[in-house]
């Protein structure tokens, strides 16, 4: 008895040493393709590592693939060879054109309500997630990155020139007066802007509460047309065009092509994305000063609120339903006031949630950094209006492009502001034609 019990128990501890040294259940590895590179790259990594690191049933495993434009053709061509990621990261005007490919997304709020992970819409800032919703206001992707153009000031110029260092211009004749201040005390340029469709049409629009297109900018169906030629548009262009000829503004070309020129001391003044406050305070040798962005004081419902820039995390279909489990894991994590707050502090782009706002706020975040709460109090200056909630038209990469096209022959004096917004106007008409057409629910 005493030879057999003692056997047992040998037999009990061999059995247990295996049981420990078997391998564990490896992990779902879950594909997140994205366009960040640089130090916001550098960001998501950690973002994905720390979910990684909370538990051990998923793996989310991003990968650069270029450009915004290059990551979503790199998708779209993947997914032809059902080589797609479970989730793709694609920037705010291509959201029509994911809205209307209904067969190969798997919409945020069907996704987290299949898969039970808690989700609250009323959680997010209306101003960014009704960028992203359906006619009935169902969240098809999570609003990941956001941001919204703010005022930029250099201090020591604004003093040299007899400017208050504490006031910046709130309406476009105060930037104009400041910006000719400037230019007076020898400022290469009084102002410049990045991105000038974004800044001085689709937010220029929104700030006004004038609508960007028919059918609510594009969102109550694909038969929308442009309405960007209209008077309070067309005197803006046409007061930029004026101000271009003694660079009281100066138009420094597309995208982010601008920013170096505030950066290094030419220009006094620039309106940009708030995202690239980091890099501005990081590459300045200068004190900097915010502000919203400017506004016209005779148009009766400015200012509005401003409407978002970035990008959504999207969910493609046809991926396995245990992936689709870490997915809506992962989004739910991503929704942690702590989470979103990280997030929002190292980047610059604006939380997604009210309570993440508040959290940054306790932390002493706006008190120790100021300036960086400003494009929340932007964005959330007033509810967002049909005019004010974003765009939701076909081609717009295209039709951004005619734009601006367009506005630069406006600069150029080449074209008159009316002249260069009707072209604009019937450019990107076309091209929402072109893509009513090609759209499965014509």
């Amino acid at each position: 008895m005493v030879i057999r019990a003692s056997r047992l128990l040998q037999v009990a501890a061999a059995t247990a040493v295996l049981a420990s040294t078997s391998p564990a259940r490896a992990a779902t590895d879950i594909a997140l393709w994205h366009a960040m590179s640089g130090e916001l790259g550098r960001q998501l990594e950690k973002l994905t590592s720390d979910f990684n690191a909370s538990q051990s049933d998923y793996r989310i495993v991003p990968s650069y693939k270029g450009n915004y434009t290059e990551t979503v053709t790199a998708a779209i061509f993947a997914f032809r060879s059902r080589g797609q990621p479970a989730i793709v990261q694609v920037n705010e005007v291509a959201t029509a054109t994911m809205t209307a490919a209904k067969g190969a997304i798997y919409p945020v709020f069907s996704l987290m309500r299949d898969l039970n992970e808690p989700f609250s819409p009323d959680a997010y800032l209306p101003a960014v997630s009704g960028y992203y919703t359906d006619a009935t206001g169902n969240l098809l992707s999570f609003p990941f990155n956001a941001s919204t153009p703010i005022l930029y000031y250099n201090k020591t110029m604004f003093r040299d020139a007899g400017l208050d260092p504490e006031k910046p211009p709130k309406t476009w004749p105060e930037l104009g007066l400041a910006a000719k201040r400037l230019r007076a005390r020898g400022a290469v340029c009084g102002f410049t802007t990045s991105w000038p469709s974004w800044i001085h049409v689709e937010n220029f629009s929104a700030f006004h509460n004038l609508p960007l297109a028919t059918r609510t900018n594009g969102f109550a169906g694909l038969d929308a047309e442009l309405t960007i030629n209209n008077a309070t548009l067309v005197r803006h262009v046409a007061q930029l065009a004026e101000w271009q000829k003694d660079k009281v503004f100066d138009y420094s070309g597309r995208g982010q092509s601008a920013e170096p020129r505030f950066q290094n001391g030419e220009c006094g003044i620039f309106i940009g994305s708030s995202a690239t406050r980091a890099d501005i305070k990081a590459n300045s040798k200068f004190e900097i000063g915010y502000g919203m962005m400017p506004y016209w004081p005779d148009v009766k419902d400015a200012p509005q609120n401003s409407i978002i820039g970035g990008a959504t995390l999207w969910v493609l279909r046809d991926r396995p339903r245990d992936e689709y489990k870490g997915v809506a894991r992962f989004f739910a994590y991503l929704s942690q006031p702590g989470v979103q707050a990280a997030w929002h502090q190292n980047t610059g782009y604006l939380p997604i949630t009210r309570a993440a706002f508040e959290l940054t706020r306790a932390q002493g975040f706006y008190e120790r950094n100021p300036g960086s709460a400003i494009s929340f109090e932007e964005i959330t200056l007033h509810p967002p209006t049909d005019n004010s909630k974003g765009i939701r038209l076909g081609s717009f990469v295209l039709i951004r492009g005619a734009i601006e096209d367009e506005l630069e022959q406006a600069f150029a004096g080449k074209k008159g502001a009316q002249a260069a917004l009707d072209s604009a106007v019937e450019r990107g008409n076309k091209l929402l034609r072109q893509f009513e057409r090609a759209s499965p629910d014509r």
